[in-house]
């Protein structure tokens, strides 16, 4: 068997296995291994599997997962989120379709201390659904817009696809969340006023009048700790005064604290906390693992070597190289969550793209790749078929029609194509806050 077809059946075995629900990372981990026994038997692939798994959790920079996703579970269950909604509310409340807006920037907001996208739109959904119902949102704007501000949770730092991507690809944690910064404001922003045109361009899906609130010290007050705890972190890393991965360990712990401050976190809500961070972070070890036998296998093949040199010899433009790579995310994640997607992919894409001229100096082009992959891969938690965003709004608002989500999100698909040809265009737009990082 060629190297070629020996690829293409370890990819075919993978999509099978997923085809018939069988949980991505034991479908990667299953197609990894017939790959690899088939190429140098036994013995051998047990010998690399027990050196993988401990070469794999045996780095210190996985640890900023798990911080990271304690952080949100702590922000989640201490009732962050709700003050979080009621002063978004406030400032946007004027404007029509301004509540549609406000869980926009309630989802901008959490997702600075959170990083999952299904954390950020399951959070904010269970806060904002009622009151966007209670006040006349149809429910196709309320769910499109909710599934599409989650996304703001992997979009704006802390990111944990952004932080995978800096582990795979050996680049600064640091500098890929200040590259990542910029366009999470203009993708908050696109969103906003894809809301404002769709409310005056199809009417019926919000209230006719808006909304003029009074901005109280309540309302300020109780965005204090999540401005804080912002400020900590970041300023922390930023400032020298710590690195990402203990920057990680002083956000949760200054989370803790403020959630424990603002009265909602009970001792049961504190043991749910550690068994969600515990479970999530259990799932993305063992896609890594899964991914990391996988991509041995395909290393085995030689066949992203040879994709690399077959590219590097063609007379194709970069740029177009990025957008088929880009593309390729796009469907792949009408099968696949973003985190698969980035473990699988990444050791196969990165080096083509690094042997590309762009013009720019190496570290520059992997940054910038790795924001161009993590706007592409919050497309695919929207696009049907799959969407997974979709599905996790849509589970909370029960009556509303899953159809009826999937028109919901396509003004923010429309938002996502041009914020992503935006970057893809003028690279400067995501690295000009990286030159302001040592």
């Amino acid at each position: 068997m060629s190297s070629l077809s020996l690829a293409g059946m370890i990819f075919a075995t993978m999509l099978v296995l997923m085809a018939v629900r069988v949980p991505i990372a034991v479908a990667m981990f299953a197609a990894g291994t017939f790959g690899y026994i088939y190429q140098v038997g036994l013995p051998p692939f047990l010998n690399n599997l027990n050196g993988l798994a401990f070469a794999r959790f045996a780095s210190y920079d996985l640890s900023v997962i798990p911080l990271f996703i304690l952080m949100g579970n702590f922000a989640t269950q201490g009732g962050i989120s709700k003050a979080l909604f009621q002063f978004a509310s406030v400032v946007m409340g004027r404007f029509k379709g301004g509540l549609a807006m406000a869980a926009v920037l309630a989802s901008a907001g959490f997702g600075a201390i959170c990083g999952s996208s299904v954390a950020t739109a399951a959070t904010i959904t269970s806060v904002a659904l009622p009151e966007m119902k209670r006040h006349g949102y149809s429910g196709r704007l309320a769910t499109g817009t909710l599934a599409a501000g989650g996304t703001l949770g992997i979009l704006i730092p802390p990111s944990v696809p952004l932080v995978i991507y800096a582990i795979l690809t050996e680049q600064n944690i640091a500098k890929l969340f200040a590259a990542a910064m910029v366009p999470g404001i203009i993708a908050m922003v696109g969103y906003m006023i894809a809301i404002a045109t769709y409310v005056r361009l199809v009417p019926g899906h919000a209230p006719d009048h808006a909304d003029h609130p009074k901005l109280t010290m309540e309302a300020l007050m109780g965005v204090a700790p999540i401005a804080l705890v912002f400020i900590i972190v970041f300023g922390g890393i930023y400032g020298g005064l710590f690195t990402p991965t203990e920057g990680a360990g002083v956000g949760a712990a200054a989370t803790f604290i403020a959630a424990v401050l603002k009265g909602e976190l009970t001792i049961a809500k504190i043991k749910q906390c550690f068994y969600s961070t515990a479970a999530a972070s259990a799932m993305i070890f063992m896609i890594f693992i899964g991914a990391d036998l996988m991509n041995s296998a395909l290393a085995l093949t030689q066949v992203p070597a040879m994709l690399a040199e077959v590219i590097n010899g063609w007379s194709i433009p970069p740029l177009m190289v990025v957008s088929a790579i880009l593309l390729f995310y796009v469907v792949l994640g009408a099968v696949m969550d973003e985190l698969s997607m980035i473990l699988l992919t990444i050791p196969i894409f990165f080096p083509v793209i690094m042997g590309l001229d762009f013009g720019m100096p190496p570290e520059s082009v992997a940054i910038w790749f790795g924001i161009m992959v993590l706007m592409t891969v919050g497309f695919g938690l929207l696009a049907p078929p799959v969407g997974l965003n979709v599905y996790v709004v849509n589970g909370l608002a029960k009556d509303v029609p899953i159809g009826e989500s999937y028109r919901g999100v396509m003004p923010f698909l429309a938002s996502d194509v041009v914020r992503t040809l935006l970057l893809l265009f003028f690279p400067p737009i995501s690295l000009w806050l990286v030159q302001f990082v040592g």
